[in-house]
């Protein structure tokens, strides 16, 4: 049974609200691939974008990664569902959660392979989560389709690991660009697997490539330009939430010291005032809507540390977590969608309004994200 997975606490509050956020998202996003039977999948707009038709998800921008959070989500609510004691919540949605990773193999022409590595590092982090919620309950169906996933993903990951620029993963087939996005989560997925010292490799790889000691922050990549490495240095939240990840699942104490120096540096640096607290920066929609959420999961496993991380450390991170939750929740809003309860929408920054239609999957996903994480604390 995983260290967040404790049957049989009392439900508290911040369950509750991670529960209205599950629900909300489901109800605006959540449903089949084109009507199919024994299909779920997230759209990534509500409503539908017009002239979409009943197959539309079959066709337009496929945002493979977007669905790999989804399913870590729905995994958390199964976690949750576990810590409270509600076994027939669990195997709910230990369901859902095969039903979407067998749909993203679907969707994506009915194969794992994606052409960009962080992509498929991603998929690999949910759905080794998704295997782990299994074996909390004794889950056995789709054993044969999780281990499929794990072994492909895996493989991928593994032939983008090359010694150009002195290690890291490559980001997609072109292989022209090594950086933060896809080394990240891969360190991650394997020190979970433990795989060390391949992980060990590539978050050494990440502090000596592109860690920034003035700012205390990992960078964004190295691209290969004619022969050349040109520094992309932009710093973006998710970056630092999985070394973050990967260097507490290390736990050794080179990485610790790390880690402990990163929490100090995104509490400095990634955070505005709101309401009298400082909370976590977003950005935006798009892609940017997920970032944060990606860094507040990693900040609570630091939070829930053992006795290794430093005590103030494991205390700011947590403050992080809860203070951008409840930014977040208290600047929730309702939309009347027929056949649902009013579901609840939340803002794209802590602090901003509740938007209004069209809504975009990501941020809302985002806060879902920032709710469950909040929860694991209580």
């Amino acid at each position: 049974m995983s260290a967040d997975a404790r049957p049989g606490q009392p439900l508290t509050a911040l369950d509750e609200r991670a529960a209205e956020a599950e629900r909300s998202v489901t109800a605006l996003f959540g449903g089949s691939l084109g009507g199919l039977p024994l299909t779920h999948l997230a759209r990534v707009a509500h409503p539908a974008p017009v002239g979409s038709g009943p197959f539309g998800r079959f066709r337009g921008t496929w945002h493979y990664w977007w669905q790999a959070h989804y399913l870590d989500a729905v995994v958390d609510a199964g976690l949750r569902a576990l810590r409270t004691g509600d076994m027939a919540g669990v195997q709910q949605h230990a369901a859902r959660g095969d039903r979407l990773l067998s749909t993203i193999r679907l969707r994506n022409r009915v194969r794992w392979v994606n052409d960009f590595y962080d992509d498929m590092a991603w998929l690999a982090l949910a759905s080794g989560r998704l295997q782990t919620l299994h074996d909390a309950i004794g889950r056995t169906a789709r054993r044969r389709r999780l281990d499929s996933a794990g072994r492909h993903l895996t493989e991928q990951l593994r032939t983008a690991h090359t010694d150009d620029l002195g290690g890291g993963l490559f980001w997609s087939r072109d292989r022209d660009f090594k950086n933060s996005p896809a080394t990240g989560p891969a360190a991650l997925h394997l020190a979970r697997r433990g795989e060390t010292d391949e992980a060990r490799r590539l978050v050494d790889w990440l502090f000596a490539r592109l860690w920034s000691p003035e700012s205390g922050m990992v960078l964004d990549g190295i691209r290969l330009k004619g022969g050349a490495e040109v520094l992309v240095p932009d710093v973006w939240s998710y970056n630092q939430g999985t070394a973050l990840g990967a260097l507490v699942t290390l736990g050794d104490p080179t990485s610790l010291t790390r880690a402990e120096a990163l929490v100090r540096a995104v509490d400095a640096r990634l955070t505005a005032p709101v309401d009298g607290s400082q909370v976590l920066r977003t950005h935006g929609g798009g892609d940017g809507g997920l970032f944060t959420g990606i860094l507040v999961r990693y900040l609570a496993l630091a939070a829930a540390a053992g006795s290794g991380l430093d005590d103030d450390v494991r205390a700011v991170a947590g403050r992080l977590v809860r203070d951008t939750a409840d930014a977040l929740w208290r600047g929730r809003g309702s939309l009347r969608v027929a056949g649902h309860r009013d579901p609840t929408v939340f803002p794209l920054a802590p602090g901003g309004p509740a938007p209004g239609l069209p809504l975009e999957l990501s941020p809302q996903l985002q806060a879902w994200t920032v709710l469950e994480a909040a929860a694991t604390l209580a």
